[in-house]
């Protein structure tokens, strides 16, 4: 019973995440900023990694300024990591590591928007080696298309 629970808990923090994503897909970009805020505070420290991971994913595309865009897709990146060392269950671990490519996709944009292409290079370059875990899907597809317009922008620089 308590595992049906958790997974009604999940469903509705993953619920919260996707309204507030709309908002933010609707334009509604400052209305999106205080939700993702309110449920960023509401996880705390401890909360499930997939859930924070994905809630600074969203969270970094609300930022009007490129650096808290880029603080919070490293705060994306680091919850992915795992950084205080517990294991992730497998499901939430497949999860997370299908996130790599994009979560190194947005790092070397916010980079690159920073006129920082040394750092751009090494998250594109984390991207292309993770990207084998991306299927041949539409959002596979869309994260390749994003690396290697980055590539395209890198040779530029």
């Amino acid at each position: 019973m308590a595992d049906q629970g958790q997974g009604a808990t999940d469903d509705a923090v993953m619920t919260s995440i996707g309204q507030a994503t709309m908002l933010l897909h609707g334009g509604d970009r400052e209305e999106a900023r205080n939700r993702f805020q309110d449920l960023w505070v509401r996880l705390g420290t401890d909360g499930d990694p997939l859930h924070r991971c994905t809630l600074a994913h969203y969270m970094a595309d609300a930022q009007d300024d490129p650096d808290a865009e880029l603080a919070w897709d490293l705060r994306a990146l680091t919850a992915a990591e795992g950084i205080d060392g517990e294991p992730a269950p497998r499901r939430t671990a497949a999860a997370l590591r299908s996130l790599y490519p994009s979560l190194h996709v947005n790092l070397a944009a916010d980079y690159l928007r920073l006129r920082r292409p040394d750092d751009a290079r090494v998250h594109l370059d984390r991207a292309r080696a993770a990207s084998h875990v991306l299927a041949d899907d539409r959002y596979g597809e869309g994260v390749r298309a994003a690396m290697d317009r980055l590539d395209h922008r890198l040779r530029d620089c």
